[in-house]
């Protein structure tokens, strides 16, 4: 399954709905090192500078490490000096998504592009995906192109599939879409995955109608990790949108937002309601929601129809630990600008 650790930033919100996002086992964070989102970073960055930087005097015993925008900032600066550092200017893109500092994350990717001649397939996914934070303008023009150049060099990546896909459905060409989400579901995708994934495909080759998700469980089952959240949308959102727009519950780590940890779905029209989240809900098997100490419930009503967050869209996030409390309570009363 570590194929699956490549999908890009999920977008697991609107009807098409995808919802599997993985990175590929390259990326450095992971559940099973997560005590906390800083205890993370920072040691992930504290290794990468102990490693890249054997110049640097050891620090005294106790002292206080550097904050993270300080480490970061401390890469970015000795990148200025080793320019051709590739491994390092990735770090800093993944430093900089991590920080959610979008325009950082593309800069940083386009100078590791660059030095790569464009010859990677994952670097030109992550400088995609990283425009799409950075600009919320959407699937086409050069974010489009950098995924058909992945495309072009690695067919099976699984980041470039899945935008590229959702690009020719955007061009109208759902048979070229329908065949790279085939490739996807190809590669295996976990259970819970596939059944949607096979809807899409169908729909887009007009074999079938768009069947609903299955409703969820009305309990976990024995035993199961779950976090509860009561999810509401203010009057004026429900009589501007159709009963049918969908909503996702996404619970995400707020260090690595990408891949979802779990992902539900339901229907404007069948909210107010709570909505459980547990391990059953995970997007990669053995990544479990009950293996995070801490993470963040996001609710979304897409508007746009697409997968990617878009203008317009309502929202609302809350913080989780579910050690002190593992409800929430979620108004979308917030909107993408």
């Amino acid at each position: 399954m570590t194929l699956w650790l490549g999908i890009g930033f999920m977008c697991v919100a609107a009807t098409l709905f995808v919802a599997w996002p993985l990175y590929r086992q390259q990326q450095r964070l992971t559940p099973l090192i997560a005590g906390s989102v800083v205890a993370i970073i920072a040691i992930s960055l504290g290794l990468y500078f102990y490693q890249g930087s054997p110049d640097l005097p050891s620090g005294s015993a106790g002292a206080a490490p550097p904050d993270i925008e300080t480490m970061v900032q401390s890469l970015a600066d000795r990148l200025e000096s080793e320019p051709d550092d590739i491994d390092g200017w990735k770090m800093l893109g993944r430093s900089y998504m991590t920080l959610q500092d979008f325009a950082g994350a593309a800069g940083a990717y386009e100078r590791a592009v660059e030095l790569e001649d464009s010859q990677n397939a994952q670097t030109l996914a992550d400088l995609g995906v990283a425009i799409l934070e950075r600009d919320r303008s959407g699937l086409h023009g050069r974010t489009s192109a950098l995924f058909e150049s992945a495309l072009a060099l690695e067919p099976n990546n699984p980041t470039a599939l899945f935008y590229g896909g959702i690009a020719a459905l955007n061009r109208d060409d759902r048979e070229l879409a329908a065949e790279r989400w085939e490739i996807l579901l190809s590669l295996n995708p976990p259970e819970n995955i596939k059944g949607i994934l096979v809807q899409r495909i169908a729909e887009w080759r007009g074999q079938a109608p768009a069947q609903a998700v299955p409703a969820e469980p009305a309990g976990p089952a024995a035993g199961q990790f779950v976090v509860t959240a009561s999810i509401s949308v203010p009057p004026a959102v429900t009589e501007s949108l159709p009963p049918t727009a969908s909503v996702f519950v996404i619970a995400r780590d707020p260090a690595q937002p990408s891949p979802p940890i779990a992902v539900t779905r339901r229907q404007l029209a069948e909210l107010p309601a709570e909505v459980s989240l547990g391990d059953a809900e995970s997007m990669i098997p053995g990544r479990n929601l009950s293996a995070f100490a801490e993470f963040e419930v996001l609710a979304r009503v897409s508007v746009s129809g697409q997968p990617i967050a878009q203008s317009g869209d309502w929202f609302a996030s809350q913080l989780v630990r579910p050690a002190e409390d593992n409800s929430v309570s979620l108004l979308l009363d917030q909107q993408v600008p």
